[in-house]
């Protein structure tokens, strides 16, 4: 199967009441092009980092009442899960498409993550292109356009991210929901390309890859 691009219809599963019907029409929909992005995406990010890539398509298995509000695949080292490391993600909520390269609270070694971003963080601020973003929840919508933060806006949110337990760190780009619908496949693709190829030596830095 290729990837076919996304369509309002993805994005209204968001707006399907219940935990069920929403679930029913998000598997339907979004799961199978976010499980061939991820067979697509894997070499890809391979090939940028240098560590084998596995994507793990989000379950919502835990999900007892609240129907999720987004969704997404992740690419991480290791073959059982993604939460506790450095990784990469592509999803949607019913607004955007988002991707990102994100250190989430289940990391362990966000200190030590946070420690090397800051030691990198003139190369940093210089490299990261000024229309992407970033994020402190990956839970939230919000986001910082790079473009506008000073160097020690960022330095503040990696203290943040080594010193607060629950804090996250998450960069990349979004895409709106009128854009990305209005986006042939292969514009897609494209964009996702040059985004993890931008991001990918953040996952480096928090790796202590060379």
């Amino acid at each position: 199967m290729d990837f076919t691009g996304f369509k309002n219809e993805d994005f209204e599963v968001f707006q399907i009441d219940g935990l069920e019907a929403r679930m029913e029409a998000l598997i339907e929909r979004i799961r199978p092009k976010l499980t061939v992005l991820g067979h697509h995406f894997a070499p890809t990010l391979a090939s940028v980092t240098g560590d084998e890539m596995f994507a793990h398509v989000a379950k919502h298995a835990r999900r007892t009442i609240n129907p999720p509000k987004d969704t997404w695949v992740a690419f991480a080292n290791n073959p059982r899960g993604y939460k506790m490391l450095p990784h990469f993600q592509i999803g949607l909520w019913n607004t955007h498409v988002f991707i990102w390269f994100a250190v989430i609270y289940e990391a362990p070694q966000k200190p030590e993550i946070a420690a090397r971003l800051t030691k990198k963080i003139n190369k940093i601020y210089k490299e990261i292109p000024k229309d992407f973003v970033w994020s402190l929840d990956h839970m939230k919508t919000e986001s910082y356009q790079h473009g506008k933060l000073s160097k020690e806006d960022l330095r503040s949110m990696f203290e943040r991210l080594r010193e607060v337990k629950k804090a996250e760190l998450l960069c990349g780009y979004e895409i709106s929901r009128e854009t990305a619908t209005n986006m042939d496949a292969d514009e897609f693709l494209k964009i996702v390309d040059n985004v993890f190829e931008k991001v990918a030596p953040l996952y480096k830095i928090a790796q202590n890859i060379k």
